[in-house]
């Protein structure tokens, strides 16, 4: 934006000392006592605070934002206090700056310029507009596209915890309570598959140290602590009916009511406004979803791989094939809450089978989809006020593309499609509205003009007419400057500060007239002014700000129009979110060759050839070992078999598929029918401890207890070798007990995987409970894995083998071998008697020497080792040394069997 010569004069007097300008003493200029001034009321931001074309810092501000941004650090003379550090970003540049302070947690108080500078008397007067922190951005340039940025509010009251999620730039709004003395499981579970960006909180809660840690595990960038009585129920109840004054609260927890109204509050004091495009307040937790805790996300892998912080790896990574921002945020939702009501699966299994066999429509559904911009977030970009003139033309264009959507979708049956279909609002209003008003190539800012096309408003076009005969007449002057001074180099120029001049070059001074006034002498040239110049400025440049004003009012009006839509925009966002998210189900199906599941309505769960989703991408579709499956409620399968043989996998795919089928997916399998499980439980693996300074044994407890006291008879739980985090006795004595609680008291649907092979005798004492185990087979003294489960028993865990392939050192691996065999042979009928007798296959010094001499090496190679000793190299001709050389390996082979 280009700065006049009134508002350059205006900074520079903002910067004048108070006595020079006949006021009293003071120890700051002008211009730095307001920063001071506004500065004080926001503490805890960092102050943008404008000056011209940069945002400016000040002092300690300054001085943090140079750290974190890395740029550079100056000062400025802020009057008889001297020189203060400064530092400054570009408006025009600002978001990426302020981004990255977001990133760090901290809080940027915007303060703008609010009264045109030409204007002002004096100091401009200047205002914080909005505050951003992270849980309240509102820039899409801050924002991942395919994850909600959520602010929670958290509190207590007596025995019941309060939490509200509000998302800011799409409207979502969840709240929910949750009774306990301690923090609940269940608000564990929500606050960590929701993974808010920003926790406002008590000070009292702010301290407390499990809160502290929940929030370091969730990913909180930011806890904001704020005063307890903006949770109170008085003031929540007054808070909730200003936003929804056609509601009432009365259905809401007391405690979530709370939090609620601190959420509410806190981000009309950040936005510095109302915020009408916030959506109706729903439940965290629904009886219609099936619940899956964080550990269960976890070790599913179901948005992130285990080895990395991305989707690469997970079950998100096989199904995301969304091409819109508002559907890859809705598939996430559809993974971590998939469906728990027959019809609400049925119908989106329905559309994705009529979409997965019709390979042209869907394509061309995909091109449509692929051109629509984020509308949600678009939305409530206008509804806030900080919409652009981008954002209304990507509100434009994809606002255009809803009447095609719509007759693309009429050649769909499916009643799920149907509905989408004719909940589309065309709005072909606002969208020719847009489109014929704005320019093609636009600013970001709205202040610069360059806004709306020829023809939208009359007075609009009579000023830029005026400026084009401006800018012609500019050029005409040159042309006649340089005719009648003779200098074929003069140009006219313009800068912030002087304004239009006269440039010559100094090869040229001696033929400049003499009624021309010297400005600005420069190293190569000089700069000068004429009247005849000076009085055609002020009328051009007075006509460009004015076209910048109109344009200016033009567009507030223009995106206050807009507003009245947004909850029409709103909408069909939501219904291009579920259209995309279908269209991507289907194009896993087609790509990956899932088959449509059915929902039984017995409860067992049949699995005919079922694979894991994501290992098969790794490891090739031919190449995975398909398995089979079939579970009724209450039943317990034992699976055994060797590290490496597939148990994990195998308990895996099958919540994984249970999982596809209710969040309305195809699934991996020949077929499969499955009945509604209302939670998946996993015990696999380590897991993150919540509670500081716990072992892993203990965490394995606590996670198993979670399992056992909140799981139904239409549960499915998975325990991965329970126990192993302890001693073999406690360990096994706990897994058994375990399975009998489970199948005398729970009714679950349980996989069990282990290495003690003594609980597969439950089988023969409990009737719901069956044994299956991993194939396997040795070749040559080789492990073979089948990687097929078949019913049965393993008798081994091929422990020794698998350290074998791992590379361990091979007398480790030989020792190892001798001690299993004399514990083996060794072991009495008791096995409880075991450790009695354990001294007895301990050996001795002498012995271990004596094994590493002959036991562990063997024969086949002491015989080349015998025979190497014996030769003489200078009398072996080069026949006979490659003869030796194969016969050595032959035997070495032999030893190695």
């Amino acid at each position: 934006m280009r700065m006049s010569t009134r508002q350059f004069a205006i900074i520079l007097s903002e910067m004048v000392m108070p006595e020079e300008r006949g006021e009293g003493m003071s120890k700051y200029s002008p211009m730095m006592q307001q920063y001071l001034d506004i500065k004080a009321k926001y503490q805890d931001c960092i102050l943008f605070f404008r000056l011209g074309d940069f945002y400016e810092m000040f002092m300690e501000d300054a001085e943090e934002a140079a750290r974190i941004l890395g740029i550079a650090l100056t000062g400025r003379d802020a009057g008889a206090a001297g020189r203060v550090p400064m530092c400054g970003v570009p408006y025009h540049a600002a978001d990426t700056y302020i981004a990255k302070l977001i990133v760090h947690g901290k809080k940027v108080a915007i303060c703008e310029q609010v009264e045109d500078p030409s204007q002002a008397k004096g100091l401009v007067d200047r205002q914080v507009v909005r505050i951003i922190t992270p849980g309240s951005v509102l820039d899409a340039s801050m924002l991942e596209g395919d994850r909600p940025n959520y602010l929670a509010a958290l509190c207590r009251d007596g025995n019941s915890f309060g939490l509200a999620l509000v998302e800011l730039s799409t409207g979502e709004v969840m709240v929910d309570s949750y009774s306990g003395r301690s923090v609940p499981q269940q608000l564990i579970d929500d606050f960590l598959r929701l993974s808010p960006a920003e926790l406002v909180l008590t000070k009292n809660l702010a301290e407390d140290e499990t809160i502290q840690r929940l929030a370091q595990l969730a990913g909180v960038t930011a806890c904001t602590p704020i005063d307890s009585s903006h949770f109170g129920l008085a003031k929540a109840q007054r808070v909730y009916a200003e936003q929804y004054p056609m509601m009432t609260s009365a259905d809401l927890p007391s405690s979530a009511l709370q939090a609620l109204g601190a959420a509410l509050h806190y981000l009309q004091e950040m936005q510095q406004s109302s915020l009408p495009h916030l959506k109706l307040p729903r439940r965290v937790a629904s009886k219609d979803v099936m619940h899956l805790d964080a550990s269960t996300c976890r070790n599913l892998e179901l948005l992130k791989g285990s080895r990395s912080e991305s989707s690469a790896g997970s079950l998100l990574a096989v199904l995301d094939h969304t091409t819109t921002a508002v559907g890859a945020r809705e598939l996430k939702q559809w993974i971590t809450q998939p469906l728990y009501t027959v019809e609400g699966i049925e119908r989106r299994l329905e559309a994705v089978e009529e979409l997965s066999s019709h390979h042209m429509r869907r394509q061309q559904l995909r091109e449509q989809l692929r051109e629509c911009y984020d509308l949600e977030r678009l939305a409530s970009r206008v509804a806030t006020g900080v919409a652009n003139p981008r954002d209304l033309q990507a509100l434009g264009c994809t606002l255009h593309l809803l009447p095609v959507l719509r007759s693309l979708l009429d050649e769909f049956q499916a009643p799920l499609l149907q509905q989408i279909r004719q909940e589309l609002l065309p709005m072909p209003e606002i969208a020719d509205l847009l489109t014929g008003a704005l320019l093609q190539d636009l600013p970001v800012s709205i202040r610069e003009g360059g806004i709306f096309a020829p023809g939208y408003n009359e007075q609009l076009d009579q000023l830029r007419y005026a400026a084009e005969n401006g800018k012609q007449w500019l050029a005409q002057l040159e042309a006649k400057e340089r005719e009648r001074t003779g200098i074929k180099s003069l140009k006219v120029g313009y800068n912030k500060v002087f304004g239009y001049y006269l440039e010559v070059t100094r090869a040229n001074l001696d033929q400049v007239p003499p009624h021309y006034v010297r400005k600005q002498t420069l190293v190569n040239a000089e700069r000068f002014i004429t009247d005849e110049l000076k009085s055609r400025e002020d009328a051009i440049l007075g006509g460009e700000e004015k076209q910048r004003l109109l344009e200016y009012e033009l567009f507030l009006e223009l995106r206050e129009r807009v507003a009245a839509y947004v909850p029409a925009i709103q909408q069909n966002a939501h219904l291009i979110a579920q259209l995309d998210c279908l269209q991507s189900l289907a194009e896993a199906a087609v790509r990956n060759h899932y088959v449509r599941p059915q929902l039984a309505t017995d409860g067992r769960i049949r699995i005919a050839g079922g694979r894991h989703p994501v290992v098969e991408q790794v490891v090739g579709r031919n190449r995975f070992v398909p398995n089979d499956l079939d579970l009724d409620n209450g039943e317990t399968l034992i699976i055994t078999g060797p590290n490496m043989g597939g148990k994990s996998t195998y308990m895996r795919q099958v919540a994984l598929i249970v999982l596809m089928a209710q969040m309305g997916s195809f699934v991996p399998a020949k077929s499969a029918q499955i009945g509604l499980v209302d939670r998946i439980f996993t015990r696999v693996g380590a897991a993150d401890d919540l509670f500081s300074g716990q072992s892993t044994f203990m965490v394995e407890m606590m996670e198993s207890k979670v399992a056992l006291t909140e799981a139904t008879g239409n549960s499915l739980i998975l325990f991965d070798e329970l126990g192993r985090g302890t001693s073999t006795f406690d360990g096994m004595a706990l897994a058994w007990a375990i399975i009998e609680y489970a199948h005398n008291h729970l009714g679950a649907k349980t996989l069990f995987s282990t290495h003690y092979h003594e609980l597969t005798t439950l089988a023969e004492r409990l009737p719901r409970v069956r044994n299956v185990c991993c194939q396997v087979v040795e070749e040559k003294g080789e492990l073979v894995f089948l990687r097929r489960v078949t019913p049965g028993r393993a008798d081994r865990s091929y422990g020794i083998n698998v350290a074998k392939m791992a590379g361990l050192p091979l007398p480790v691996v030989q020792r190892a071998r001798q001690i299993l065999q004399r514990i083996e042979q060794r072991a009495p009928a008791d096995f409880g008697a075991l450790q009695l007798t354990f001294g007895d296959f301990l050996l001795d010094e002498a012995a271990l020497q004596a094994a590493a001499s002959s036991e562990v090496m063997p024969p086949q190679h002491r015989q080349i080792i015998e025979e190497l000793a014996a030769i003489d190299p200078n009398h072996l001709t080069p026949l006979e040394a490659l003869n030796l050389i194969s016969a050595w390996c032959h035997l070495y082979l032999e030893g190695e069997k």
